[in-house]
């Protein structure tokens, strides 16, 4: 792998990446980011993304200009870059999950990183370091780096977590085609009103995360009623 090439330096988004392979000429980075923990239904969905130091500038300034934190893009935004990214040759990328199960057994916080420690193990070649967004992960099997609102500060780290966003809303689109009295492709499994009303009558189905206040009070309330 050759130097660091100069224009990294002057890419506002890259900052957090010129100072690893500056430090680490030869070293793998992937950037690593989660969708979908606050969500009552569904799993826990991780992206990791890597890319060469060599071919990070050229994709910056061209077929990756409009990549952003994904909160910021649109939904259509963000399915042009998802296909970018997962079909382009020069860029590697891997998904993970915690399902809801293991999220009811271990906790949100521990499935998550769960999810981030599988991404990280799908990516080809192995990263030697990752840069993550948010606060530091245990159990991840390389050494990191946290960056609170990584995604809008570090290119890798908003394309994983476009990956973990478009990766994640289309298995809710999946689940409300098994499950469709819940509206699971419109609000994504996050608690709006109409899941919340569609929990109340109902009941929640195998997908929703048992431990989770909003699921666990309906639960509840139907134990009392036998």
């Amino acid at each position: 792998m050759s130097a660091l090439p100069h224009p990294l330096h002057a890419l506002e988004k890259l900052s957090y990446e010129a100072q690893f392979w500056e430090a680490t000429p030869q070293g793998c980075l992937a950037g690593v980011d989660e969708a979908g923990r606050g969500c009552l239904a569904g799993p826990v969905v991780a992206g990791a993304v890597l890319i060469a130091p060599d071919d990070i500038v050229p994709l910056a300034q061209n077929e990756l200009l409009r990549v952003n934190d994904s909160k910021q893009l649109t939904a259509k935004q963000r399915d042009g870059c998802f296909e970018i990214i997962t079909h382009h040759p020069k860029i590697h990328w891997a998904v993970g999950q915690a399902s809801p199960e293991e999220i009811d057994q271990l906790n949100i916080l521990r499935a998550t990183h769960l999810a981030m420690r599988r991404a990280v193990e799908g990516l080809t070649p192995t990263p030697t370091h990752a840069l993550v967004d948010g606060l530091p992960i245990k159990g991840l099997p390389i050494s990191h780096t946290a960056i609170v609102k990584g995604d809008a500060k570090s290119l890798l780290v908003a394309c994983a977590s476009i990956v973990a966003k478009v990766t994640r809303d289309r298995l809710c689109e999946a689940l409300d085609k098994c499950y469709p009295h819940y509206g699971f492709a419109q609000h994504k499994a996050y608690g709006t009103k109409a899941h919340l009303e569609a929990l109340r009558t109902y009941g929640p189905c195998p997908e929703h995360r048992k431990t989770f206040a909003p699921v666990a009070v309906v639960q509840d309330e139907l134990a009392l009623e036998f």
